[in-house]
């Protein structure tokens, strides 16, 4: 078997190497931007291992030949999941690494929201000195912290989350009652908007979710109330998440993710004094990483052995 690591931003690939030489798996490696790299590069590959690089059915109809992808990461979008089901391709995923990690990273950006952690940090900086510098501040402990998808990190939230707030409510249409945690009180969307002092966001990028953090919804929000997003970038409508910050409406906004990353120096959601932002970095822990690349990387293993990867998102033939 061969297989194509197709991109990666992680400083070698040296985890994957030793995993494939021990399986007797031959690996080659790209830094693909494109759908046209990917098909370049995957020359006699029967599976790929990819990071960012675009997958769908102008490489699978290109080279029939691959049978199963992989990716790095809980999140799959940037594998067009029905091209693969229709070339029979498995899709694989690593959903459960770094749980832990995001649902810390959350919770701190929201806490520096509320806290102005970051705003006073400008402030001091900037030769201000004063507790009322960064404005109006409401006790935590009377808040309601609401998160939008309660997966296995939206969960995770929702524990760490609990004795920070006075209240925790949830919204996700696609777990049962009995799937909620006894502290989680189950609100529609709508209601979570209008209801939370805090918004976390826990979903998955699909055709459903890209952009519905929108006007509509943003509108709803309490004033002075926060948002924090470290699932995907393009749930969000950012033009409206400015136009909302702009208003006074929110109190700021605490974004892990981006639609483009990175993003352009100069862009308003960079310059934006109530914004709080990090290089899509809520994954990260020197264990998390591994863990991830490690049970990317064993999909493909498992595939050849087995005939399915561990973590299956598309069952292939």
């Amino acid at each position: 078997m061969k297989i194509l690591i197709s991109d990666y931003d992680f400083p070698d690939i040296e985890l994957e190497q030793a995993l494939y030489r021990a399986a007797g798996i031959e690996m080659v490696a790209a830094q693909c931007r494109t759908e046209e790299d990917v098909i370049a590069a995957s020359a006699g590959c029967q599976g790929l291992l990819v990071q960012y690089a675009p997958i769908n059915a102008k490489v699978f109809k290109a080279r029939p030949e691959i049978r199963i992808v992989s990716r790095y990461g809980a999140g799959f979008d940037t594998v067009n999941t029905a091209d693969a089901k229709a070339h029979g391709v498995w899709v694989s995923n690593s959903p459960d690494y770094g749980v832990g990690e995001v649902a810390t990273h959350a919770l701190a950006m929201t806490l520096s929201l509320l806290r102005h952690i970051a705003f006073y940090d400008r402030d001091v900086k900037a030769g201000k000195w004063h507790f009322s510098t960064a404005g109006k501040m409401q006790r935590v402990g009377d808040m309601t912290v609401g998160i939008l998808g309660l997966g296995r990190i939206g969960k995770r939230m929702a524990h760490i989350s609990r004795n920070s707030f006075k209240r925790v409510i949830a919204c996700d249409p696609y777990i049962i009652d009995g799937d909620f945690p006894a502290y989680v009180e189950r609100v529609s969307k709508e209601e979570l908007f209008a209801q939370a002092d805090a918004i976390s966001l826990h979903v998955p990028l699909t055709d459903e979710t890209r952009g519905m953090v929108n006007a509509s919804v943003l509108d709803l929000m309490k004033p002075g109330s926060v948002l924090v997003n470290t699932a995907r970038g393009a749930v969000v409508n950012t033009n409206d998440l400015l136009a909302v910050l702009d208003s006074g409406r929110l109190d700021g906004a605490a974004l892990d993710v981006l639609p483009v990353e990175p993003p352009a120096a100069d862009s308003r959601i960079v310059q934006h004094p109530r914004v709080l932002l990090s290089p899509h970095a809520a994954f990260y822990s020197v264990v998390a990483e591994k863990e991830l690349r490690r049970k990317a990387a064993q999909n493909l293993v498992d595939w050849a052995r087995n005939g399915r990867p561990s973590y299956v998102v598309v069952s292939g033939k």
